[in-house]
């Protein structure tokens, strides 16, 4: 799995999605960064005896556009992988559509900064379907053109929680790209058999195969509305999601803890990661990273 034991960063961490993933393969994070108040929470609840070096040597930062382009070398420790689901509501169907005239669209370029400094083995971004055809596919040009201009190569690839074992569709589009990519055959992980159905979710006869994708929260809407997601008819009744099964639902052991009201639990949630789809494809990026060096230590040793 891991030769050597690779440093990654969270970036955009939220309650730590990457992090878990990534910690199941037996890799480090180093640094982590996170402003809201409500995740940050989460995250130090559940990580701080997990990679407590994170949090004894002041790494778990709060806002990453208050690191200057200066202080990255001083205040972000080296590190092997940079893993980001970086904000994607200027990019979602759901949101304004503003892209990189979005404040918080703008926050792709502290991940590029980042890179551009540090220049880790490889990068590993999430985001929301849409970002693909934003401003006619502009926006994810723009995104492309900046990872390859900084010597990086590109993968992208839709995947589905379902298609890593889990019960929701939850699509979203997972980026990729390594340093000195002289193969240049990164691929994804083929998807596996579903492992577990909303019945085994709710413990009950669930009318559903496959959950709906787990939103960011807000009133609940009857059940037959087109935009309910968070009710279902189990054993003949309607009921709703807790965090209990919203952890079920996203790969989260079930002692993952929220500190946090039901509401935010659920909020935190619906904006995380499918942590078995993550954990598929950091799999496959550190052992093509791990392919690459062998092949970049046989060319040097010619």
């Amino acid at each position: 799995m891991i030769k050597n034991k690779y440093k990654f960063i969270d970036l955009f961490a939220g309650i730590g999605g990457f992090h878990l993933a990534l910690h199941n393969l037996g890799a480090e994070c180093v640094f982590a960064s996170e402003m809201d108040v409500h995740a940050r929470k989460t995250y130090e609840e559940n990580f701080k005896n997990i990679s407590p070096s994170l949090f004894d040597n002041d790494n778990f930062n709060s806002d990453i556009t208050n690191i200057e382009k200066e202080e990255v070398n001083n205040k972000i420790p080296s590190f092997d992988i940079l893993c980001g689901g970086f904000p994607c509501q200027p990019f979602s169907q759901a949101g304004f559509k503003k892209g990189f005239d979005d404040e918080r669209g703008n926050l792709f370029f502290y991940i590029a900064q980042i890179i551009a400094i540090k220049k880790p083995k490889a990068y590993f971004l999430e985001n929301v379907r849409h970002l693909l055809k934003h401003d006619d596919g502009k926006t994810f040009s723009v995104i492309k053109s900046i990872l390859q201009e900084l010597g990086y190569s590109f993968y992208f690839k839709v995947i589905k929680a379902s298609d890593f074992g889990l019960p929701q569709l939850r699509p979203r589009v997972f980026i990729v790209g390594f340093k000195n990519d002289i193969k240049n055959e990164f691929n994804f992980p083929e998807p596996i058999i579903l492992q577990k159905t909303m019945s085994d979710i709710w413990g009950g006869e669930c009318s559903r195969e496959i959950g709906f994708t787990l939103r960011v929260g807000g009133r609940s809407s009857p059940i037959d509305d087109r935009r309910n997601w968070d009710g279902y008819w189990v054993d003949g009744e309607v009921k709703r999601l807790s965090p209990k099964e919203g952890k079920a639902m996203q790969g989260f052991p079930s002692d993952f803890s929220f500190p946090v009201t039901k509401a935010q639990a659920m909020k935190q949630l619906g904006n995380s990661v499918a942590v078995p789809a993550v954990q598929a494809i950091a799999n496959t990026v550190i052992e093509y990273s791990n392919l690459l060096e062998e092949c970049q230590n046989g060319i040097e040793r010619k």
